[in-house]
């Protein structure tokens, strides 16, 4: 026998469309579609946090509704009614974050991707979700079973949310059976699902706090600030040197306006400008030597050695 739930979670993000998502979207379509007939986004669909109904799901029970969830419609309130599909799923993938759940695990989410067409109809909801009104998703699925954390059976007189012994009880779902939807709903019972917020707006710390599910993409990231960093460095010294040699050749220049002018050019521009300042310096000021011959009486043999 299923049981059947309803789990609402998180948030929703803008998600930009890729070659890859592309295929992943033509797949589900019937016509062959282009990244500027869609919109695309990605939500927290449901993680295996403990809920307002003192539920979760295990990290097995996300993995089986990954591969569950891949085509399923979304809706508004559960209400399954054809003329509420506005958007379906075409991809998804369990992340990690940091911290633990209140069951003592480490925290695991159910990432999903979604797209709609852009059209005249779909407009008002894609304002919708740029504004962040319509955030908060819920989805629809039935589970085989679920477990009580403090006695271990499935059928238990135990209330969820109460303290048994000083043990807190709360029942995990097991064994996905089916995926029927996910809604956009007003309060979700997962208190954190929904649609993600967009990388566009957000800022950089932001972007780490996203990326700490997948610590792959967080190093990279990191590894690519510090490259940043580096060429950021190595441009300040280009401008410098040029602005340097500039004010030694030319006295009539004015430095503040040619710096400004400097901070615009690109790598090659201020090497060329280098080059040729440098070989102005040089016509300017030519190379002479520092220590003279010295008209001195000839040395010993053994002294010989120790001349400049």
């Amino acid at each position: 026998m299923s049981i059947h739930v309803r789990k609402e979670p998180g948030d929703v993000i803008r998600h930009s469309v890729s070659r890859e998502d592309m295929i992943l979207i033509n797949r589900l379509s019937k016509a062959e579609l282009t990244p500027d007939q869609v919109y695309t986004f990605a939500l927290r669909l449901c993680d295996n946090e403990i809920d307002r109904d003192w539920e979760r799901f295990d990290e097995e029970a996300l993995t089986i509704l990954s591969g569950l969830f891949v085509g399923k419609s979304g809706i508004f309130d559960h209400n399954w009614s054809a003329e509420g599909q506005t958007a379906r799923l075409y991809k998804t993938e369990v992340c990690r974050e940091g911290g633990t759940t209140g069951a003592g695990d480490g925290c695991r989410f159910l990432k999903g991707y979604a797209y709609m067409l852009r059209s005249e109809k779909n407009a008002p909801l894609i304002e919708e979700i740029e504004a962040g009104i319509k955030k908060e998703v819920s989805i629809g699925c039935s589970v085989t079973g679920k477990v009580c954390s403090v006695c271990g059976r499935e059928h238990c007189s135990h209330q969820g949310g109460q303290t048994y012994d000083g043990k807190l009880c709360y029942f995990t779902l097991r064994e996905p059976a089916d995926a029927y939807e996910w809604s956009f709903v007003a309060v979700p019972a997962q208190r954190r699902a929904g649609v993600i917020k967009s990388f566009v707006h957000e800022p950089d710390s932001s972007l780490k706090r996203m990326l700490s599910a997948h610590p792959g993409c967080l190093r990279q990231l990191e590894a690519l600030e510090k490259e940043a960093e580096l060429g950021r460095a190595y441009m300040a010294g280009l401008r410098k040197e040029l602005v340097r040699l500039a004010g030694l050749t030319d006295e009539t220049l004015d430095l503040k306006i040619f710096s400004s002018a400097a901070e615009k050019m690109e790598e090659d521009e201020l090497l060329e400008m280098t080059r040729a300042y440098r070989r102005r310096m040089d016509e300017i000021y030519p190379a002479s030597p520092q220590l003279r011959p010295r008209s001195a009486a000839p040395c010993g043999d053994e002294d010989q050695a120790f001349l400049i």
